[in-house]
C-alpha cells in the first residue's frame, strides 16, 4: 500500500558514482547501476537517512512523497537473497570486484591492528594502488579518482613485464588497464573522450609494449582527445617484452 512518508531521493546530476552511500544504507537499499547511485524499491528504505552524511556531493535528500511502505520483512528477504548472490557473483561489470573504491592507505594503528595471518612477510612494501577498479571497461568516466587525475593508461602486458611497475609507472596516478587487440577498441574511444572532455585531468600517460598490436592504445587516446576537443598533452612510454624502456615521446 502506498502512502506519503519519508523517503530518499538521489540527484542523479550531482552523483558521481562513488558508492560511499551504499554500505551506510543497513537496508540495503542503495545500489550503484551504471555509474549512479540507484533506489533498488521504495519498501527498501525507511526514510531515515543514514546514508546522507556519506555522499560527497550532495546528491542524497530526504523528502516527503507517495511510496511503498517501508516492508521490513521484505528487506530481510532481499538482505538474505543479496548474501547468496554474494557468495556466487557474476561477472558483468555488476560484479563485487566493480565497485568503485578509493583506497586509502592504512594508519600506524591500523597497520598495527592487522590479523598476523594478513601481515606480509620481511619489509614489503604497501601497494601504490589508490583505486578500485582499474579495467576500463568497469571504470565510469565520473569515477572520483579521476577527477583532476594523472591519469596512466596502461596495456594489461606492461604491469606483467616492467619489473617495479608500480615504483616507476604507478605512484601518484590514477590507472586504467586494458588490452587494444582483444577489447573493444570503439567503446574505449568514447570512454576516454568523456574522461577527457570531463575529469580536467593534470596529466595522461600511456604505457604501451613495444608489440605492434600493443600500438593501438595510442590511436584510441589521440582520437578520444580529438572527440572531446581539450589539449591535454599525452607522453608516451614504450617497454621492451623484458621490460626494459625504449622511447618516451610527447604528442
Amino acid at each position: 500500500m502506498k502512502t506519503v512518508r519519508k523517503i530518499i531521493e538521489i540527484n542523479e546530476e550531482l552523483c558521481n558514482g562513488c558508492g560511499q552511500c551504499v554500505p551506510d544504507c543497513a537496508e540495503g537499499s542503495l545500489k550503484i547501476i551504471d555509474g549512479k547511485a540507484k533506489l533498488v524499491a521504495d519498501k527498501f528504505c525507511d526514510g531515515l537517512g543514514a546514508c546522507l552524511g556519506s555522499c560527497p556531493t550532495g546528491a542524497l535528500q530526504i523528502v516527503e512523497r507517495e511510496a511503498e511502505e517501508f516492508d521490513e520483512k521484505a528487506v530481510e528477504e532481499y538482505l538474505e537473497a543479496e548474501k547468496k548472490n554474494a557468495a556466487a557473483p557474476v561477472m558483468d561489470c555488476g560484479c563485487a570486484s566493480s565497485h568503485i573504491q578509493t583506497l586509502k592507505p592504512l594508519s600506524p594503528c591500523q597497520q598495527a591492528n592487522k590479523p598476523i595471518s594478513h601481515q606480509p612477510a620481511g619489509a614489503e612494501a604497501a601497494s601504490l594502488l589508490g583505486h578500485w577498479p582499474i579495467q576500463i571497461r568497469l571504470v565510469p568516466p565520473q569515477a572520483p579518482f579521476l577527477q583532476n587525475a594523472d591519469l596512466l593508461v596502461a596495456a594489461d602486458c606492461t604491469a606483467v613485464a616492467a619489473r617495479g611497475f608500480q615504483e616507476k609507472y604507478l605512484g601518484g596516478k590514477a590507472v586504467l588497464m586494458g588490452c587494444p587487440k582483444f577489447d573493444d577498441a570503439e567503446s574505449y574511444v568514447k570512454r576516454f573522450a568523456d574522461i577527457i572532455s570531463t575529469c580536467r585531468l593534470k596529466s595522461l600517460t600511456v604505457l604501451i609494449m613495444e608489440v605492434p598490436c600493443c600500438s593501438a592504445m595510442n590511436s584510441i587516446i589521440r582520437k578520444a582527445r580529438d572527440i572531446a576537443g581539450v589539449d591535454l598533452p599525452v607522453e608516451q612510454i614504450t617497454i621492451s617484452v623484458r621490460g626494459e624502456e625504449l622511447a618516451r615521446t610527447r604528442w
